[in-house]
């Protein structure tokens, strides 16, 4: 009798070990780490959503920005968490798609570590230039390009930046002499374009809108494959000519492997409830972001083969960033 009443009291401690946390701990708040700083694009993505999300969920969302190494620092925290259904992560384009070659060594395995919640937003990526450039579109810009006795500087947000990663990819694929020019984020080098030290630059749109509408710089085409609907005006730079020629910042939200399965079904339910909420969608917009509502196997789909075409792209331009 002593050694049943023994069996039992094993089987329910096992059972509550086992138990799914997020479950267990629906009154504790949920973790949402942003690798960036806050007050940036990726830090008021993740706060807009974040809200309508929580209320979905019925729980308080807090974002903890850990900012530094190309969202290295926040991956590993999140790869090394074991508060598993209680904490998510921005992963996006660095973490999923670049980083596992920009660096010989990673502290987390960018295909192992998370397990896709679902995609959050794309930021469509422009090709501008200075005011003192003789071009509107890109038979304009091509032609000019080519009338240069030298190679034309085009500036980035900064080396293995998605802003430089589509730039060397429109270099391959238009044929251009072009030369990159990495700055320390986008503001400073769209000043220096503005001012015309660099006649072009790669730039995302929520970095550039208030100065394409301002007039302070002109876009020559933007590499989404359709117009972005908050700057219907600019075309693509498919529709120009450039076939194919495709590329845009994103982010997606994942949480640390060996979250159950039952959990992560129920974030990415309450994710997508986010992304279809008008003031979610209107706030997004106003960003100047697309967002991109899908299941975690869209999300995977979508990661491994950015994985490799922008793994194809970092090994034929030779960046390393360490």
């Amino acid at each position: 009798m002593l050694r049943k009443s023994f069996l039992s009291t094993l089987a329910a401690l096992a059972l509550a070990a086992t138990a799914p946390l997020a479950l267990a701990n629906n009154d504790k708040p949920l973790e949402w780490v942003v690798g960036y700083a806050a007050g940036g694009g990726s830090d008021v993505v993740a706060r807009t959503i974040a809200e309508a999300m929580g209320t979905a969920l019925g729980r308080t969302i807090i974002i903890n920005n850990k900012p530094g190494a190309g969202t290295n620092i926040a991956a590993e925290y999140t790869a090394r968490s074991k508060d598993l259904g209680n904490l998510m992560f921005s992963a996006d384009f660095a973490t999923l798609a670049a980083n596992p070659f920009l660096f010989s060594k990673l502290s987390y395995n960018a295909e192992k570590d998370f397990q896709p919640v679902g995609l959050l937003v794309r930021f469509p990526m422009f090709l501008v230039v200075s005011n003192k450039v003789p071009a509107s579109n890109y038979k304009e810009f091509v032609a000019w390009a080519q009338g240069q006795s030298d190679s034309v500087n085009w500036a980035s947000a900064g080396p293995g930046s998605p802003h430089h990663l589509v730039g060397e990819l429109f270099r391959e694929q238009s044929g251009l002499k072009l030369t990159h020019v990495p700055y320390r984020g986008a503001a400073p080098a769209i000043q220096d374009v503005i001012g015309g030290q660099v006649p072009a630059m790669w730039v995302d749109s929520a970095s550039v809108y208030p100065f394409l509408n301002a007039g302070k710089l002109k876009a020559i085409g933007v590499a989404s494959p359709q117009r972005v609907a908050t700057a219907s005006e600019v075309p693509t730079l498919q529709e120009q000519g450039l076939k194919g020629f495709e590329g845009y910042a994103w982010q997606g939200l994942v949480v640390p492997t060996g979250t159950p399965p039952e959990v992560t079904a129920q974030f990415s339910k309450a994710l997508q409830t986010a992304l279809n909420a008008t003031a979610v969608k209107a706030r997004l917009q106003a960003l100047g972001v697309e967002p991109l509502p899908g299941t975690p196997a869209q999300m995977a789909g979508f990661a491994k083969a950015e994985r490799e075409k922008w793994g194809r792209v970092i090994k034929q331009v030779g960046v390393k960033l360490d």
